[in-house]
């Protein structure tokens, strides 16, 4: 029984690790959209933001193919508590990983529409929210395969810096808007532009959260609503 035991234990902790690497894959991928949908913004590179588009259906497809893997394990493994965690973590987070695809997808689906005109105003702010989302989800997943809630605690904090840069975008555009109509098409895409990074910081936060939980089993969600 105890070989047995120990047969299973080790078929688990193969298919836990295959299961991180995939996690991480799917994270290396959201984060080459999100850097060639800026670049594709800032070069007006419709070509690099309908690649960024077609890319899009391989992170959908490696989000379900996790989250089928994760359900797989739950269901034939019996994983342990801390094992359950790491597994509904991990479903949690790829569904989030996705997401961000989705929101790099729109921002180059708003570089194409871009594409045709002048850029309204120098691109100064939106690649740097764009950088500091990078460095978040970097860290994020840093700390999601070291088990580091401490870290992830931390990082949370920087959402501060891309929600103030937002802000400054969009009273920045609202000028121009209001100064000439012939900005409003232009600045719309922008300030959505903007607005998608933003969505991005969040979505790192809510990764954040996800492995808090899964190093403490507490949900931090939960306990903001008391």
């Amino acid at each position: 029984m105890n070989d047995v035991k120990m047969k299973s234990r080790s078929q688990l902790d193969r298919e836990l690790t295959v299961l991180r690497d995939n996690v991480l894959r799917i994270g290396h991928m959201a984060d080459s959209a999100i850097e060639r949908a800026v670049q594709a913004l800032k070069e007006q590179n419709v070509e690099l933001g309908r690649q960024v588009i077609a890319d899009d259906k391989a992170i959908n497809a490696l989000r379900y193919q996790i989250e089928g893997d994760c359900y797989r394990l739950i269901a034939l493994q019996q994983p342990t508590a801390r094992d359950l965690r790491s597994i509904v973590t991990a479903i949690h987070i790829v569904v989030e990983l996705e997401r961000i695809g989705d929101h790099a997808e729109d921002v180059a689906e708003h570089a194409i529409a871009l594409a045709q005109e002048p850029l309204l105003k120098p691109l100064i702010d939106l690649p740097r929210m764009a950088h500091i989302a990078r460095d978040m989800m970097h860290a994020s997943l840093n700390a999601y395969l070291d088990w580091d809630a401490e870290q992830a605690e931390q990082i949370t904090q920087r959402d501060r810096e891309i929600n103030q840069l937002d802000e400054q975008v969009y009273r920045e555009l609202l000028t121009f808007m209001l100064q000439d109509p012939r900005n409003i098409n232009r600045a719309t895409h922008l300030l959505w532009t903007s607005h998608d990074i933003e969505r991005i910081g969040d979505r790192v936060k809510n990764i954040c959260e996800r492995v808090v939980f899964m190093v403490t089993g507490q949900v931090k969600g939960a306990e903001d609503d008391e």
